[in-house]
């Protein structure tokens, strides 16, 4: 969809996700633990909240309406109705109207189109956030939370870790219909943790993986899945974390950035977006992103950019086969060709279309709710220049993001300009 009038990126803030192998997270091998806890969902909102107003100098009084993106607060932390939690990060909020906004791992994408349609209604400023946490309960408690993303009744048993092994399968197939090698889509696992190391809020900021390790299944790397034709296909290596986190961001008007008292030039431009959605279980070829090459293909269409274009892309590798698929489903490679690109260097950071630069849900991590909105804060972040040691040479003019729920069953890809 192309905004019916023009939408801005005013600016925005996150939290560090933090989960197991982050250095302040505090688990059982923890010198603190029994000490002190982890933030709670609430503390990670406020934050992301809190920070968001006090970087782009907004006034939360200046806010028309807010959205929040969360996927299973009531699993993890037994709190639902985060609307109203989240106006409890500043006092001038009390009485804006805020709600929240449930598409699976796509909530924070979704949290931004609603903000973007609160815009078109007649709202000049709009506070999009998204939080997550997914820490509180065991990885196999925590992979049954998550497996309400999918279609429960008939996708739930084929695996206890469903979602592992749901893109397991599509490994299996991709592999199988291209030739594509398991050290081929290792290159993505390694530069992901190259680039988390160069980011202060990334998960994994700490941990590294080498190709010949991320390569093949061992002590360090298992193959984990109980499914024994899925098995060979997953290794811990190609997994996104289970991550805490926080992130929003402000969007405005051209009326709004006047109220404001900002420029332009501060900000960078939503020139379109596409969502899309498919049905629970009715995935039609495994090898293929569809619903996101649907969202995709309006979002490109509409602001008049062609894949070629595009300068940076934040995108959902929830796995590593993930983002193969999506640098596909995105235009920048020919079907089984999406491995090559992280192999040649092409999405590095000096390559010719970045894609993940902070390290992506594979290492800088995953709080579901936040992904979206931080996918949108890492675009505008390279735009003004602002990723430190993970800051591209070339400032990018043109930007995508595209974030994912569930197995492809719901997409929203937005497209940014610089300016």
């Amino acid at each position: 969809m192309k905004p019916s009038k023009r939408i801005f990126v005013v600016g925005g803030d996150l939290t560090t996700f933090i989960g197991k192998m982050h250095p302040d997270f505090i688990w059982k091998k923890h010198p603190d633990f029994g000490k002190r806890e982890n933030p709670t969902l609430e503390e990670y909102l406020t934050a992301a909240i809190r920070g968001a107003l006090a970087k782009t100098g907004v006034s939360a009084a200046e806010i028309d309406r807010g959205f929040i993106g969360n996927f299973a607060g009531e699993l993890f932390s037994n709190q639902g109705h985060l609307g109203a939690m989240a106006v409890r990060a500043d006092e001038a909020l009390e009485g804006t109207p805020f709600a929240r906004l449930e598409g699976a791992c796509a909530s924070g994408g979704l949290a931004v189109v609603a903000a973007v349609d609160a815009l078109h209604a007649g709202s000049d400023v709009v506070l999009a956030a998204g939080a997550e946490v997914q820490t509180t309960v065991s990885a196999r408690d925590g992979a049954g939370f998550l497996a309400r993303a999918a279609h429960w009744e008939e996708e739930r048993e084929i695996d206890d870790f469903t979602f592992p092994a749901m893109f397991a399968r599509r490994a299996m197939h991709y592999k199988s219909a291209y030739g594509v090698t398991d050290e081929d889509i290792a290159h993505v696992t390694v530069k992901a943790y190259q680039n988390a190391n160069k980011n202060p809020h990334a998960h994994m900021r700490e941990v590294s993986w080498d190709l010949e390790t991320a390569a093949v299944a061992g002590d360090r790397n298992p193959a984990f899945l109980r499914n024994e034709e899925l098995k060979p296909h997953l290794k811990v290596s190609d997994c996104s974390q289970v991550s805490d986190g926080g992130a929003a961001v402000i969007l405005a008007t051209e009326e709004g950035l006047k109220r404001l008292g900002i420029s332009e030039s501060d900000c960078v431009e939503l020139v379109s977006y596409g969502q899309a959605t498919g049905g629970l279980g009715r995935v039609e070829n495994f090898t293929e992103l569809s619903t996101t090459k649907k969202a995709a293909q309006v979002a490109y269409e509409d602001a008049g950019v062609t894949p070629q274009e595009v300068d940076v892309a934040e995108v959902h590798d929830c796995f590593a086969v993930t983002e193969c698929l999506m640098v596909e489903a995105l235009g920048f490679a020919e079907p089984g060709q999406g491995a090559d690109l992280a192999r040649s260097g092409a999405t590095g950071l000096k390559g010719s279309i970045p894609v993940n630069t902070g390290g992506g849900l594979l290492a800088f991590g995953h709080p579901v709710g936040a992904t979206g909105v931080k996918q949108v804060l890492e675009v505008y972040r390279q735009m003004k220049g602002q990723c430190g040691d993970y800051q591209l040479a070339d400032v990018p003019k043109v930007g995508i993001t595209a974030n994912m729920g569930g197995d492809d069953r719901t997409s929203v890809c937005m497209i940014f300009k610089n300016l």
